[in-house]
């Protein structure tokens, strides 16, 4: 069984980037690079092809700060180092469910990264009332005002409509919104005393499951870059970029159906990550 028919979709990807990801602002690379798999023939090609254009136009516009991080090296670039846990805790407080209070040093930096790649790469992000919880918990304080009205336009009405969601960021009766990120790794670009760069490579899944669904549920890798500064006894994030991959070769394992993916959604938790 392909895996359109278990997602009552008939629905292919363009270019590889057709599912509805909730996707940052992207760094210096092709949005329109070597597709990951062959284009295919597909009664709603309009629709998939206007959640891919205004996806982009969303990335660009909320990237439009000037800020993206310079990950060249300095004479305060760490040294390449393993990526073996460190196996310390990184801290014990959540607000709005986001850990919050991370140590100030290198390892505190790198597991605040991780967690807020997880919060900014969500379904929630689409939802208003949580984005803004999600923007005033993560984003330095003075970048508030600046980051809120950019998300707020690149994931207005417009964007929505084509994803399949309402203005709340909910979907339709009998479909579910996924957007799920896990860290694989962090890595420290740049760190000094109260400020750094760090690159978090993640994996994912991201689309809407369900029949009827023109936008199935796949994965994909993608690496999120955040500068981020101390603020108030904590890492908060200042700018932030995201570039495709590394990604691994794709296997043929047999997609579950769309009812397996929106269960497991919906029933398995998420985890608070650590260096």
């Amino acid at each position: 069984m392909s895996n359109d028919d278990q997602y009552g979709g008939g629905h292919g990807d363009i270019g590889g980037t057709g599912q509805t990801r909730t996707r940052l602002p992207e760094a210096d690379t092709d949005p329109y690079g070597a597709p990951r798999r062959t284009p295919r023939a597909s009664r709603s090609l309009v629709t998939v092809v206007g959640v891919v254009v205004l996806l982009i136009a969303a990335i660009a516009f909320a990237n439009q700060s000037g800020d993206t991080p310079d990950p060249a090296g300095t004479a305060d670039t760490p040294a390449a180092s393993a990526t073996a846990p460190t196996g310390t805790r990184p801290v014990d407080a959540k607000n709005t469910g986001i850990p919050t209070g991370f140590p100030a040093d290198q390892q505190g930096a790198q597991s605040a990264a991780a967690n807020y790649a997880v919060a900014l790469v969500s379904a929630d992000i689409l939802k208003p009332q949580m984005r803004r919880q999600i923007v005033r918990q993560v984003f330095a304080p003075d970048k508030v005002a600046e980051i809120e009205p950019r998300l707020d336009q690149a994931y207005g009405k417009p964007f929505l409509d084509q994803a399949g969601l309402d203005a709340n960021g909910n979907a339709a009766p009998g479909l579910t919104y996924v957007s799920r990120t896990v860290p694989v790794g962090t890595k420290a670009v740049k760190y000094t005393d109260g400020a750094a760069v760090i690159d978090v490579w993640c994996t994912g899944v991201f689309g809407t499951a369900g029949v009827g669904s023109t936008n199935p549920v796949s994965n994909d890798w993608f690496t999120m870059t955040l500068t981020l500064r101390r603020v108030d006894n904590d890492w908060k994030v200042d700018s932030f970029a995201q570039k495709d991959g590394p990604a691994p070769v794709h296997t043929d394992r047999t997609a579950s159906t769309a009812e397996e993916i929106a269960k497991a959604a919906t029933e398995y938790g998420g985890f608070t990550y650590a260096r």
